[in-house]
């Protein structure tokens, strides 16, 4: 599907309202997919650097990696932020040599506002199955979760649960994860899990930021 680049707030709110409809938020997803990839996105004012970079759904070690660099398309609104990063990662998605079967991105899937975070446009724009692994709430109200591994509690948005508050290190500060497209969130949680064998964040997710930090640096070009 076309990426599309507002050039207003209301522009960008109706794109939103249009592509909202197409979400799958059922899934079932794939529970033990073989291929794993993390985007995330670094920005040096104007500049900006997306990464995906792909992991072995096993084994967790990196077998492709993509970065391309460009200028922000679109100023920051709060709720709006897939319209800076979308068309980045759209294009580094394209440039992979073969299509992940689960992207996790570092974000909000429909734990949003308007119920359609990065997790959710990605997803319908590219028809891969996503999810959000936020760092720290954005909406809705939850209770907190038990301190051992795996324990969570719902993300309540206007009488909705719209994600979880999902505890992925005994001890450690939760994450909140929700559905972006292609994903129930009982397999989106699952496959969280998976991914932090060893600290708080998924491994896709500290893959590709550390990737995406390395764009800036060797100042990526694309366009």
């Amino acid at each position: 599907m076309k990426v599309r680049t507002p050039h207003t707030i209301a522009e960008a709110e109706a794109i939103q309202d249009e592509l909202r409809p197409l979400l799958d938020l059922t899934g079932p997803g794939p529970l033990r997919p073989a291929r794993v990839a993390g985007v995330d996105v670094a920005y040096d004012g104007e500049r900006l650097a997306a990464a995906v970079a792909v992991l072995d759904g096993t084994t967790l070690e990196v077998v492709e990696q993509v970065v391309v660099g460009g200028r922000v398309a679109f100023g920051y609104v709060p709720g709006l932020l897939a319209f800076r990063e979308v068309p980045a990662l759209v294009e580094a998605l394209e440039r992979l040599t073969e299509a992940p079967d689960l992207v996790v991105c570092d974000g909000y899937g429909l734990a949003h506002p308007r119920r359609f975070g990065l997790a959710c446009h990605l997803g319908v724009l590219t028809g891969l199955p996503t999810i959000g692994v936020g760092k720290t709430a954005f909406v809705g109200s939850h209770s907190v979760p038990g301190e051992e591994r795996g324990s969570w509690t719902e993300l309540i948005l206007d009488g909705d649960v719209v994600g979880r508050v999902l505890r992925t290190r005994n001890g450690v500060k939760p994450v909140f994860v929700s559905v972006g497209h292609r994903v129930d969130l009982d397999t989106a949680c699952h496959n969280v899990l998976a991914l932090t064998p060893r600290y708080r964040l998924p491994e896709t997710t500290r893959v590709s930021d550390r990737l995406s930090r390395i764009g800036l640096i060797e100042n990526v070009t694309f366009g």
